[in-house]
């Protein structure tokens, strides 16, 4: 499907049908945007450059606010396409802070325990990541938006709710660590649809004997597709304006 998605640059090589029949479009997500803020933000501009009153737009796979990186959008016909583009696996840069939690995982909330990673070794993280290879039940992050008795994880977090989350099972096809600047590690992550890097990062540093949490988030490919392939929210609506020009 690498040949459907719309990778032109500001040459005036998109054209209104493209968006109407349907195309992918790959962006690059800018950090504290929301997915929905892609979405509304595509269809707004979709609508006030091609003219459009109705449009289909949908994203093929959340990227949490404090995140960057790749997002695929789907435009038109090629909404129906959205569920396949999920399964696909992902690629991950992760950015993860060794010797403190925080309650969402990540720098959403702060840090709530602090603990000694005086002794981490960066031959020690090499090998906490071997053990996470394959198949692991993975508990996603009460900071989520799983649904429990009708209202979104993270909801009940807010209000500090206790609630019941159940294990989902994830693979990991492979861990790398990039580098260890302690007290950050930056790991590279190849995983299965559903998998929460916040909840690696939480589960890394407790088998390091120590806490962890997710600092930085990037996506870099979904499937076959590339973040290197994508435009800039920027870029996007320059190609709109030529077509208006």
């Amino acid at each position: 499907m690498t040949e459907d998605f719309l990778a032109y640059k500001v040459t005036g090589a998109c054209k209104v049908e493209d968006f109407t029949e349907g195309r992918f479009l790959l962006l690059d997500k800018p950090y504290t945007w929301s997915s929905f803020d892609i979405v509304n933000k595509i269809r707004i501009l979709l609508r006030h450059y091609l003219g459009l009153k109705k449009i289909k737009v949908g994203h093929a796979g959340t990227l949490d606010p404090l995140a960057t990186g790749l997002m695929i959008i789907c435009t038109g016909k090629m909404t129906k396409k959205i569920d396949l583009l999920m399964g696909m696996d992902k690629e991950y840069i992760a950015d993860i802070t060794l010797g403190g939690t925080t309650p969402s995982f990540d720098l959403e909330t702060e840090i709530n325990e602090r603990f000694d990673y005086a002794h981490i070794r960066e031959s020690e993280i090499q090998n906490a990541l071997v053990g996470f290879a394959g198949v692991q039940m993975q508990l996603p992050p009460m900071f989520s938006a799983i649904r429990i008795n009708g209202k979104r994880a993270y909801q009940h977090a807010r209000k500090g709710e206790e609630v019941a989350l159940q294990p989902r099972k994830v693979t990991f096809n492979e861990l790398g660590l990039i580098g260890y600047t302690p007290p950050v590690a930056q790991v590279r992550i190849n995983c299965s649809k559903g998998t929460y890097i916040r909840s690696f990062a939480n589960d890394l540093g407790k088998a390091l004997n120590t806490g962890a949490h997710l600092s930085a988030l990037k996506r870099t490919k979904t499937g076959s597709y590339l973040l290197e392939n994508a435009l800039t929210m920027e870029t996007f609506e320059n190609c709109l304006k030529t077509i208006t020009e």
